[in-house]
């Protein structure tokens, strides 16, 4: 069983950065693609990034394409999301979550095995 814990959330201006990070523990993130997904207040859970557990090949959805930046580092288990230039729409509850299998199929959340507990982040002047 993986658990998974993110922290970095918080409060920001807009233009602001923040660098969200997803630990793993009871298990390896070697074997599983990770995305990261955000819910802001009556709105669905939406994809925003996920990246490859074979290559490392990463992918965004449009909203956030030259702003964020998925890494991970098999080594200490974690990935992490470097968000850039926030705007106030960023603003959600993010969750990271593992998809067993060594590339990332899309933002099915029915397709990952694995969530954390969600942190929020709140862009606002």
């Amino acid at each position: 069983q993986v658990q998974l814990v993110e922290s970095g959330g918080g409060l920001v201006q807009p233009g602001g950065s923040l660098r969200l990070s997803c630990a793993a523990s009871g298990g390896t993130l070697e074997y599983y693609a990770i995305g990261w997904f955000r819910q802001a207040p009556g709105k669905e859970r939406e994809g925003v990034s996920c990246i490859s557990s074979s290559d490392g090949r990463s992918y965004y959805t449009d909203s956030v394409k030259g702003r964020f930046t998925i890494s991970r580092d098999n080594a200490k288990n974690t990935v992490t999301l470097q968000m850039n230039s926030l705007k106030p729409e960023d603003t959600a509850v993010y969750y990271c979550a593992a998809d067993y299998g060594y590339y990332c199929s899309g933002y099915d959340p029915y397709e990952y095995d694995y969530w954390g507990q969600g942190t929020q982040v709140t862009v606002s002047a």
